[in-house]
């Protein structure tokens, strides 16, 4: 059933969103249980809204740089959101540098971001061609590195990582339609909704800011939480044949890392590919699809 949402619907949407909320900061792996007491409830439900409504282009920046290559959280769940959006019938696009870039594109739309500093004039120009060329109606950044105050890029230990990482940053800023961040730590794109709530954890805060923030334990969760949202409001389970294990092999194969253990494993954030097939089964049911 499509869920035009009347005022009876709106009451379900708005209790199934806080249920969600809860389930992905239950662990509260890194303080983001503490963060989503600073922030509007409903934020799951807001951000699924805009990916329903988004129609034509949507770019989905992801890709965190860990020991030489890019980790497996942030990837999967984009992952999960270009196949949804792709269904509902948009035309995602995954925005990242390489080697990511290099890893996804034979299979997905990507479009490629230069690694390394860039003046902010260079940046600028460089986030207004992307937007031009693609025209997009909604933009998705999924544990991407967001700029701290100094504008530099750091990991959860406080190491620099600028030298490594592609800036999406600019493309959030500029973009002229909705913007949606998803993190799980407050070193990523869009925790500037929330940096007052960050001053306690043992990390650089991002300062870089979105329409909609989205806090998981772990990000991809987070990607998931949105898609199980979308299929509620279009009344199809676009999560019944995602693969944890499966997308977490290809990803493998193609040079991936746990960016806790930095170890190329089928793990996103040091947790067993099972505990994100169970998060996804428990999203299922709490959208009655399972």
């Amino acid at each position: 059933m499509n869920q035009h949402l009347n005022q009876s619907s709106v009451r379900d949407a708005v209790a199934l969103s806080l249920q969600i909320e809860a389930l992905l900061v239950a662990r509260n792996l890194r303080g983001m249980a503490h963060v989503r007491r600073h922030m509007l409830p409903g934020y799951c439900l807001r951000a699924a809204l805009m990916m329903q409504q988004a129609q034509g282009t949507v770019l989905i920046g992801t890709g965190f740089p860990v020991a030489g290559t890019f980790e497996t959280d942030g990837p999967v769940g984009a992952i999960s959101l270009y196949r949804a959006l792709e269904r509902s019938g948009a035309r995602p696009v995954l925005v990242c540098g390489d080697p990511l870039a290099g890893a996804l594109e034979s299979d997905y739309r990507v479009h490629r971001l230069p690694l390394g500093p860039q003046s902010p004039a260079a940046r600028v120009q460089q986030a207004d061609d992307i937007l031009a060329a693609h025209a997009p109606s909604l933009v998705i950044a999924i544990e991407r590195p967001g700029q701290s105050e100094d504008a530099g890029y750091y990991n959860m230990r406080g190491e620099s990582i600028s030298q490594h990482t592609a800036s999406f940053d600019e493309i959030m800023h500029r973009a002229c339609c909705p913007t949606i961040a998803i993190g799980d730590g407050g070193n990523e794109i869009g925790m500037g909704n929330v940096w007052p709530a960050l001053k306690d954890l043992d990390i650089k805060a991002a300062v870089t800011r979105c329409n909609e923030l989205v806090v998981a334990d772990v990000s991809n969760w987070g990607g998931h939480a949105l898609v199980a949202l979308l299929s509620w409001l279009n009344g199809e389970d676009l999560l019944a044949d995602f693969d944890n294990l499966s997308v977490l092999a290809y990803l493998s194969e193609r040079g991936s890392v746990d960016g806790v253990t930095r170890l190329n494993e089928l793990t996103e954030d040091s947790l067993p590919a099972t505990e994100g097939q169970a998060l996804l089964q428990s999203l299922r049911q709490l959208t009655a699809f399972a």
